[in-house]
């Protein structure tokens, strides 16, 4: 089994809804996305999962939060925009892009250089 990962980074603001603390107050970050993936065999030039082609299905998704308010923005617009829920959405985003091929093993979402929430369902 292989797993590779690549990062990516965006800049946004948002802030908690019903959080009791300096975090319900509209404040941004730098997040930085890694995002994993698990592959059973190598194709035919040696690679588990194209880097280039993994970073541009990144970059897509995230870019639609690149300096944006994510509260105004779906699903955070109804949900709050935690480490939590950033990192499960971008995973439910990316995921029909591996169907067959590779398996999206985990989302990471770091809101500072001490602290994230990794996703991975089940």
């Amino acid at each position: 089994m292989y797993m590779i990962a690549v990062e990516k980074s965006f800049d946004a603001a948002h802030f908690l809804r019903g959080y009791d603390g300096k975090c319900e107050r509209l404040h941004g970050h730098r997040y930085r996305v890694v995002v994993r993936l698990m592959c059973r065999k190598l194709n035919d030039t040696g690679l588990a999962y194209d880097f280039t082609a993994l970073k541009g299905q990144v970059a897509e998704v995230t870019a639609r939060y690149d300096h944006q308010c994510l509260n105004d923005i779906e699903p955070f617009n109804w949900i709050n925009p935690s480490a939590e829920n950033i990192a499960s959405t971008i995973y439910d985003a990316l995921k029909p892009d591996f169907s067959g091929v590779a398996d999206l093993d985990s989302v990471e979402v770091w809101e500072s250089p001490d602290s994230c929430a990794l996703y991975r369902p089940g």
